[in-house]
């Protein structure tokens, strides 16, 4: 079974992202979907053991996450983003975790502002009841085992270095802009 390349085109027209800089995003997406199917496929057809085996293994992982985290990227976009509720449960949870909206918020920013490439996720461990701002280096590392991903940002330069050259802040604050939080408020509460 192969993984279906998911279409984001109702992201055109978001302010802040233009369409060139989104349609750029979606073909390298689409690339991460065909690379985990050939990559699968051909594992699954390998002698195991071998060392093409092992290094194919360890990439696996590089290409699979890549796929899943623009998803997760894309999905918790809108051309309609707005606030958090503050009467939702994700809202009220990031409160009593973190105090308040605005200490969460600043912590995401701070995050996301980091030197380096990578993701910043908004990850609830459930087992544990707690939020956590996690800093993806890569694709591949630092991921929290069996915590769940609420809010995905792409801080890697294809994500905004078309339309904001270096100036990641202005990025952040235009994906702020378009945060679709009823889909993160869906990941917290399935």
């Amino acid at each position: 079974m192969s993984y279906e390349t998911k279409k984001f085109e109702n992201l055109l027209g978001t302010n802040g992202f233009s369409d060139n800089l989104l349609q750029t995003h979606f073909k390298l997406y689409e690339g991460y979907v065909t690379n985990t199917n050939k990559m699968a496929d051909k594992l699954s057809q390998m002698e195991v053991g071998i060392q093409e085996y092992a290094e194919l293994k360890r990439r696996f992982g590089w290409e699979f996450s890549g796929m899943r985290l623009h998803e997760y990227y894309f999905g918790n976009l809108s051309k309609d983003g707005g606030a958090l509720d503050s009467g939702s449960d994700l809202y009220k949870k990031i409160e009593e975790q973190f105090g308040s909206y605005e200490v969460w918020e600043k912590d995401f920013r701070a995050t996301g502002a980091l030197r380096g490439i990578g993701w910043v996720i908004l990850s609830y461990d459930k087992e544990g009841g707690r939020l956590f701002n996690t800093w993806i280096n890569e694709h591949d590392i630092g991921h929290l085992a069996g915590a769940i991903p609420l809010l995905v940002m792409d801080v890697f330069e294809h994500a905004f270095i078309t339309d904001y050259g270096l100036k990641r802040a202005d990025y952040i604050d235009a994906f702020f802009g378009a945060i679709n939080w009823s889909e993160a408020e869906a990941r917290f509460t399935s």
